[in-house]
């Protein structure tokens, strides 16, 4: 029996960069363990929107009183909201209002992308409930990559990552990651 000669596989010739480096203290993966939680971001619309008290956030939401519960606890936890007391019109126990830290508001430009991405691939048809409005000059917001020495990148594949002063090489004896 005779068979055709074979072509040999492509190969890779370089692995990316970081393959060579642990993800075990990954900035985005420690991000996710606070924020990848279902309904967390949902969470953090309602606030940013200025819905702040827990019946509000629930009933504008449609997240279950625990899992609203968890999130609210969480991101206190981490010090994202901030728990401020009010009592109810007509008195009633004291309650909590959910405030932005600092900490909080510098995850803005997350929901803006999230905002950007969804009005991109999953508004109606007739465009996004909601847009971001910039106070000042009443223009639409979107979310950008800009570099430190002020460049705006419009095409993210302009952008590749390199290790960072927290970058710790992966021990070759080991394959953990």
């Amino acid at each position: 029996m005779v068979t055709a000669p074979r072509t040999p596989r492509a190969t890779r010739t370089s692995q990316p960069a970081a393959l060579a480096y642990s993800t075990e203290n990954c900035q985005v993966a420690a991000a996710m363990r606070v924020l990848g939680e279902r309904g967390t971001l949902i969470v953090l619309r309602e606030v940013f929107n200025g819905v702040r008290r827990f019946d509000d956030i629930q009933q504008h939401s449609g997240l279950a009183r625990q899992v609203l519960s968890d999130r609210l606890a969480r991101l206190v936890d981490h010090a994202i909201l901030r728990r401020v007391p009010y009592r109810p019109e007509g008195g009633g126990r004291e309650r909590h209002e959910y405030r932005l830290t600092d900490k909080g508001f510098d995850l803005y430009p997350v929901l803006a992308a999230v905002a950007d991405w969804g009005r991109r691939y999953y508004a109606a048809p007739e465009g996004p409930p909601v847009e971001l409005e910039h106070v000042g000059c009443g223009a639409v917001v979107h979310a950008a990559l800009v570099c430190e020495s002020g460049h705006r990148v419009e095409d993210p594949r302009a952008v590749t990552s390199r290790p960072g002063p927290g970058a710790r090489p992966l021990d070759p004896a080991s394959d953990a990651r």
